[in-house]
């Protein structure tokens, strides 16, 4: 039987310094490193229509739209690739940024259940986040949390509607952020 190892935690340098020379995308959660699942052309034409959408309404605005390889630094031994972020205040790091209003996440079977519980528990941490938006690539539906004060709001909108964005201020639509993509309106569900 083979000896348990303890798993060795990095610094967030140490983790930026990989990340710049290595091939393969790491996201890191308490100074561990987890290695990042490819996507699916669904899940990349929903983050494409996101992007358009966003970046529209941010344009003039002070608002920068950033997607896909943008690390977000959530604390000192923790950063993820978001699938979407905006950020409406300076961003002072050339490797990654700090200060987002809003981050999107597109639910794929592999990332869902992290995305709901870890990165939804981390991401709230952040002062500066607004929103966070769940976007699900198996059917029409879109989950949303808002900063108001000290709680936070959860709005679930399915099949049809929209959904109200914070910064850049705005409603995304599900028709348009569905644009191109086959999905089904309800979730498939597993067969045994």
């Amino acid at each position: 039987m083979g000896a348990l190892r303890d798993l060795q935690r990095i610094s967030f340098e140490a983790y930026l310094a990989l990340e710049e020379k290595g091939q393969v995308r790491h996201e890191l959660l308490d100074g561990l490193l987890y290695a990042m699942a490819g996507t699916t052309l669904v899940h990349n034409r929903i983050c494409r229509n996101l992007v358009v959408l966003l970046q529209q309404q941010a344009r003039g605005s002070g608002c920068e739209v950033f997607f896909a390889d943008v690390k977000l630094r959530v604390d000192f031994q923790t950063a993820y690739y978001p699938d979407v972020l905006v950020c409406c205040q300076p961003e002072n790091h050339a490797q990654y940024v700090e200060h987002p209003c809003l981050v999107v996440e597109v639910l794929s079977r592999n990332t869902e259940i992290v995305d709901r519980r870890e990165k939804l528990a981390k991401y709230r941490q952040i002062p500066s986040l607004r929103a966070y938006v769940l976007v699900d690539s198996l059917s029409r539906r879109v989950e949303a949390y808002y900063r108001e004060g000290q709680h936070w709001l959860y709005l679930d909108v399915a099949g049809e509607g929209s959904v109200p964005i914070p910064c850049p201020e705005m409603s995304l639509n599900l028709d348009e952020i569905y644009e191109g993509v086959e999905v089904p309106y309800e979730r498939p569900t597993d067969e045994a």
